[in-house]
């Protein structure tokens, strides 16, 4: 499961809201696109999509698609209660913040702009926000308070209370070394609460195997689609488009993005993913910007704005069109084909 899931590129987030154990860089996160739903997303849920160039992707909230926002809202609450009295079984102090009082980030009205008004902004959101620091000038959570009055010692024994070994203090993600992925994690007081109110993620991601074969043929969908001779001569058109513009050189859609990225990682000496040593973990995350050239980020970030722009000003004029036209048409032809499959899986997700 776990390779076709991976070469799907099909993300399933089983986010266990207010949990908080780990937190990856978001720096592919998109405007929202106000479009109407593609046949196979009618089945797989709000949280898919497959969009032009983006592949596709899939989010499954933990507590199941049927519940309610205040049922959500219910459930962290309860996950904040159970996260102070397991603090303070540990001898620290820690105050249960209601979800619906947390402050939205100031980034939550930039990607809720259209894709264009973004991009005229933001680019992609990789080198023009800063997402290591997002949260961390929160004031008005009582718990950053209360660590911030701790000594550097004491910090780190709260953060592995909190977190258990994702204590990291930088809102990365700790990759488990190879051989270890079975091994029993400690996942502090946060995981334990989010685990007592959820259940286990292990019990959710195994839900998931029984869908291995429907995973798989998504991904052969995939493919059909960015090989239908539409799409093809859309992507050669919107080459050109961007040649035009002044961006030579990108054949496939994702590239500008990718582009981005590495200098980015040039910048930052992110390089990118790294691989577990034996035995050991490795931390990865958003890459901090403090030590960066602040010409050379001002001109990154310059340079992914107006590449961005060009992009998304070819997409609309070239590429979107026919993609979403040989998208649906596919999908739906999958969704004939695979209607029992796709039925099942809806109603599981709507049951867990």
């Amino acid at each position: 499961m776990k390779n076709s899931r991976k070469a799907l590129s099909l993300v399933a987030v089983l986010a266990l809201a207010g949990c908080g154990i780990v937190n990856g860089p978001a720096a592919d996160k998109k405007p929202v696109q106000s479009e109407e739903k593609s046949p196979l997303a009618e089945y797989m849920g709000d949280g898919f999509s497959s969009s032009s160039g983006g592949g596709m992707r899939m989010a499954v909230r933990a507590g199941g698609p049927q519940e309610s926002d205040e049922e959500q809202l219910a459930k962290q609450r309860k996950v904040e209660d159970a996260t102070a009295a397991c603090m303070k079984t540990a001898g620290f102090d820690y105050v249960a913040v209601p979800p619906e009082s947390n402050p939205k980030s100031k980034f939550n009205d930039a990607f809720n702009l259209p894709p264009d008004k973004f991009a005229e902004q933001y680019g992609y959101g990789i080198s023009t926000i800063d997402w290591s620091k997002l949260g961390k000038d929160d004031t008005s959570n009582p718990n950053t308070a209360i660590r911030n009055k701790l000594s550097p010692t004491a910090k780190k024994a709260y953060d592995k209370a909190l977190n258990g070994q994702f204590a990291t203090n930088g809102g990365n993600v700790v990759v488990m070394p190879e051989g270890k992925s079975n091994a029993k994690m400690d996942t502090g007081c946060r995981g334990k609460a989010a685990e007592e109110v959820y259940g286990k993620a292990g019990d959710k991601m195994a839900d998931f195997s029984k869908y291995d074969s429907l995973f798989k043929d998504i991904q052969a969908l995939q493919k059909r689609i960015e090989a239908d001779q539409r799409v093809v001569d859309a992507t050669a058109a919107w080459s050109d488009c961007l040649a035009d513009a002044g961006h030579a050189g990108f054949k496939k859609v994702d590239e500008p993005r990718d582009k981005v990225s590495k200098k980015l990682d040039e910048l930052t000496g992110n390089g990118g993913a790294q691989t577990p040593r034996p035995g050991k973990n490795v931390v990865v995350g958003p890459p901090s910007f403090d030590k960066v050239d602040a010409q050379k980020l001002a001109d990154l970030r310059k340079f992914e704005i107006e590449l961005a722009k060009a992009d998304q000003g070819c997409k609309a004029k070239v590429y979107d069109a026919p993609y979403k036209k040989a998208q649906f048409e596919l999908e739906k032809e999958f969704v004939s084909t695979h209607k029992a499959e796709l039925e099942a899986y809806r109603d599981g997700m709507a049951n867990r």
